[in-house]
């Protein structure tokens, strides 16, 4: 199965182990709750999920890749201890707590969360030594002579013998008691994914035309090259970066990243090809209203890749500010959260109503450090959270500035002119959001009236409605914006069977 399916498994499993009766205990006794056994390719994305389940599920996660550890670390150190049995005393061996079972304890005691994810990755690459242990953990969840903590599901990953040399295969009486889930790469899938992760556009526009490089793998008579979702990932945020910095990222650096000579070489070509489309066509004139003849009339002549270049930067751009006005409409949101609740108290009638808001931008503050610790917070939520302590801070600034004038012209502040003066500032805000909203609404437009003025009812335009369609921005903005050309286009175009002959032929 694609990845998708398989983080849509665990997350089914994760939710049906933990689901409790009536009086409490687990429906599925911890003996049957079989441990979750993931194989796949490297750099697939099975790490990935299991970090995106634990967040979802609001559960603990501990991740170990345990061929960094030896079997005193996995089982503990052995010690004497004095026993008697039948009268008589005996030395046996025990075992110190295994420095894994400890972990899963410290994490209890750093979030509070007391159900959570064990997971063992590389799990059939131990060593010799270590593999017993890991038979046993699969079979009875133990290290040693130390449980794994009920409410505490464990799940593994591995490769295929055919990527790693390392690799022992377990044996059927192990395979019998884990709930074994197969991942393939699959490019629709991914991409999905990389339209949410805002992976370079350079990258999605070069594996729109061969996306066999996704997860690409090659034993030769030189030795083994590769390219991997992990790789072309990794490469993407260098190549964010790179871009802010002002620096080039050519094949040298490309095959540090994408080990696969052909693959690297012929992606910095393409790279050095999309940087000079950016150049020459000036996307972001062309968002603002802007359309030159000539360059439609160039973009008649080009070559196929050309064209598609052009419309994956057109997708960026429009992608990014969809994703910048979500996000900036989610944080105002939760902030009139903050003031509704502000207004409705009895701080708002006090002379220092600002220390009231306070006191909420605190109980905010409290709630987000809540979610760090635990390890709940998203890079998307930490920057909403951010803007709406911002945004929170600044009408504390500016409500108090505004008592301390009342105060000092009229000696008393009145509560409803207050509230008043909160709610004026938060229109201006509001109005503001709306001229962003009818902005990017516009960037679309302008979008859908050059691939009319350039492509018309092409395939160029069947592509650019079908990744419309693709990314969860895209959707989600267009759910909030009637776009009349966007909703005829999909009526009358067969996208998925016109776009999948189209990348065929390429």
């Amino acid at each position: 199965m694609n990845i998708k399916r398989a983080k849509e498994e665990i997350k089914n499993t994760v939710e049906a182990y933990l689901h409790k009766d009536e009086l409490g205990d687990y429906c599925i006794p911890v003996i049957r709750q079989r441990p979750i056994l993931l194989i796949g390719p490297p750099g697939v994305g099975k790490t990935q999920i299991m970090e995106q389940v634990a967040k979802e599920c609001r559960i603990g996660l501990v991740s170990y890749t345990i061929t960094h550890h030896t079997r005193q670390s996995a089982v503990g150190l052995p010690f004497i201890e004095k026993k008697t049995y039948g009268g008589k005393e005996y030395s046996i061996t025990q075992y110190t707590m295994s420095e894994i079972v400890a972990a899963i304890y410290e994490k209890i005691q750093q979030t509070s969360l007391k159900e959570g994810l064990l997971f063992i990755d590389e799990i059939n690459c131990v060593s010799e030594t270590l593999a017993p242990t890991m038979l046993q953990f699969l079979q009875c969840k133990t290290f040693g002579n130390h449980p794994i903590p009920e409410g505490w599901i464990i799940a593994a990953a591995g490769n295929p013998p055919e990527y790693n040399k390392s690799v022992r295969d377990f044996d059927v009486v192990t395979l019998d008691r884990v709930k074994k889930i197969t991942v393939e790469p699959d490019y629709e899938v991914w991409k999905e994914y990389a339209y949410e992760a805002g992976i370079h556009p350079a990258i999605l526009s070069y594996l729109n035309i061969k996306k066999q490089y996704l997860c690409y793998i090659e034993t030769t008579v030189d030795g083994r090259f590769f390219a991997t979702p992990r790789g072309w990932e990794d490469l993407s945020r260098l190549l964010e970066v790179y871009e802010r910095l002002g620096k080039r990222a050519d094949r040298e650096v490309i095959i540090q990243y994408l080990q696969h000579p052909k693959i690297s070489k012929d992606f910095a070509n393409y790279l050095e090809l999309y940087e000079k489309y950016k150049s020459d066509y000036q996307v972001d004139e062309i968002l603002s209203g802007v359309i030159r003849e000539n360059l439609c009339d160039r973009l008649l002549k080009a070559p196929f890749d050309e064209r598609l270049s052009i419309v994956g930067l057109l997708l960026s751009k429009i992608g990014s500010r969809f994703r910048e006005i979500l996000e900036q409409e989610e944080w105002m949101e939760r902030t009139i959260q903050v003031l509704k609740r502000f207004l409705g108290t009895e701080a708002a009638q006090e002379k220092n109503s600002s220390g009231g808001l306070a006191a909420l931008i605190q109980e905010t503050e409290g709630k987000r450090e809540q979610l760090r610790t635990q390890e709940l917070l998203t890079r998307r939520e930490e920057r909403i959270y951010s803007k709406v302590l911002e945004s929170l801070e600044g009408y504390r600034r500016e409500l108090g500035a505004w008592e301390s004038r009342h105060l000092e012209k009229e000696g008393c502040v009145d509560a409803p002119s207050a509230r008043e003066f909160l709610q004026k500032r938060f229109g201006e805000a509001s109005d503001g959001f709306e001229a962003d909203f009818d902005e990017a609404a516009q960037m679309l437009e302008h979008g859908f009236d050059f691939m009319e003025a350039a492509f018309g009812d092409s395939q160029e335009m069947v592509i650019f409605i079908s990744e419309l369609n693709r990314s969860p921005y895209c959707i989600q903005f267009l759910q909030e914006y009637d776009c009349r050309r966007y909703y005829e286009y999909n009526s009358r175009l067969l996208f998925d069977e016109r776009e999948q002959e189209i990348l065929g032929k390429i």
